[in-house]
């Protein structure tokens, strides 16, 4: 594979602090802030989307290397505190290697998510392995004007059959990016095969959500197993099934899948049948409260409840909002909760912690008049590293609570 790469990576201009601005960076952050620049040393606006600088604190001492796009609020990133250190293909090959040395010690099978942008300091960044294929996600300014870098780091890494950028979603337009899915090498069939804890997954990696499947619960959906014998199971939000079948393949009696999405639900129902399920495996189509409450009337009640939503709260404007549709589900989770069953409740929303998200259980509870019994928490699996100076990296949260009433 052979793809022409530009060459001038040369820093353009240096980016002033203002004073203080360095403390939070030299603590091992790695975002600047609009605010944070003194613009009248170094004007935001003179500076091109992508473009590499070097960050300087208010007296003119060198703080690291970083892209930047003065169109966004997070206006740098830093990639290197190495002065004059390059954001070019041998950089990214380097990172690459790095990165896959953790998950090579994690994982036996390559199914995960080789690179999680700032955790594996590749700001911008987001690669899923499924075996010989890669689905890619270029979310800055910096990583889509060296898409052809990328490409190449990515094949001199993997080797792989095929690569795919699924270049959609909220980050790309914050950014001022263009959406678009594109097959940039190999050939990508319309789904691919994964396996997650022993459990066999068809994925949809052209036409899926996101990259096409959600590495990060795969220590929950793991947890999950292991009570799941003999019971009947409600996933809501199921996707293609990655709680739900993995609940049938541990010996769920019946499992129920809720989505909004037809193609997913009917690809859960493939999967149940890829892993020989002989179970009752329902499918119910429609947004998710409407579904919940149309089950309640039926006077239906499941052994075991899966809640992982969407992200509820995407922006900080989003919270009082985001908290009450949580809220919402919980509550409606526990009315469908058997007396002794279990709750499995989820968030993706970096901006709920996992203290509101205890919170909501804790408050659904009372509401119903359940007692719950907290018995386990989870969060995202080691190929999504955490970066310990970024909380916005620890974004993942499961709460396992059973009722203990009866």
């Amino acid at each position: 594979m052979s793809v022409e790469s530009p060459v001038e990576q040369t820093p353009v201009a240096s980016l002033r602090l203002k004073t203080g601005a360095d403390r939070r960076l030299r603590a091992g952050h790695l975002w600047i802030y609009s605010n944070e620049v003194n613009t009248d040393m170094t004007p935001l606006k003179g500076l091109s989307a992508g473009a590499v600088v070097v960050v300087e604190d208010a007296r003119g001492h060198f703080v690291g290397m970083a892209s930047v796009n003065p169109s966004t609020l997070i206006c740098a990133r830093l990639y290197s505190l190495e002065q004059g250190c390059q954001l070019d293909r041998n950089l990214i090959v380097l990172r690459l290697r790095q990165a896959m040395k953790l998950r090579e010690q994690c994982f036996d099978k390559p199914f995960y998510r080789a690179i999680f942008g700032d955790s594996d300091l590749l700001p911008g960044l987001v690669v899923d392995r499924f075996g010989d294929y890669l689905s890619v996600q270029l979310t800055t300014a910096a990583m889509d004007s060296r898409r052809n870098e990328v490409i190449e780091a990515l094949d001199e890494v993997f080797s792989p059959a095929g690569i795919l950028l699924r270049n959609q979603g909220s980050f790309r337009t914050m950014e001022g990016l263009p959406e678009y899915v594109e097959v940039v090498a190999g050939d990508i069939p319309e789904r691919v095969e994964l396996e997650e804890n022993g459990v066999r997954f068809m994925a949809p990696l052209l036409t899926g959500q996101k990259t096409g499947w959600f590495y990060d619960h795969r220590e929950n959906r793991q947890r999950l197993q292991h009570f799941a014998k003999d019971k009947s199971v409600l996933d809501v939000y199921s996707y293609v099934g990655g709680w739900g079948v993995q609940a049938a393949v541990a010996g769920a009696s019946s499992v129920t899948c809720i989505d909004v999405s037809g193609d997913a639900l009917a690809l859960a129902q493939e999967n149940a049948v890829l892993n020989d399920y002989r179970g009752e495996f329902t499918t119910l189509q429609g947004k998710a409260n409407d579904l919940m409450k149309s089950v309640l009337d039926q006077g239906r009640t499941y052994d075991l409840v899966v809640l992982d939503p969407p992200a509820f709260i995407k922006r900080r404007k989003d919270q009082r909002q985001g908290e009450k549709a949580y809220h919402q589900i919980n509550q409606l989770a526990l009315r469908l909760l058997a007396p002794g069953g279990t709750l499995v409740s989820a968030s993706c929303s970096m901006h709920l912690s996992r203290e509101a998200l205890m919170d909501v259980v804790k408050t659904a509870a009372a509401h119903r008049h359940r007692q719950l019994q907290v018995f386990a928490q989870g969060g995202q699996g080691p190929d999504h590293p955490v970066h310990p100076a970024i909380a916005e990296t620890s974004y993942l949260k499961a709460i396992f609570a059973r009722d203990i009433a009866g």
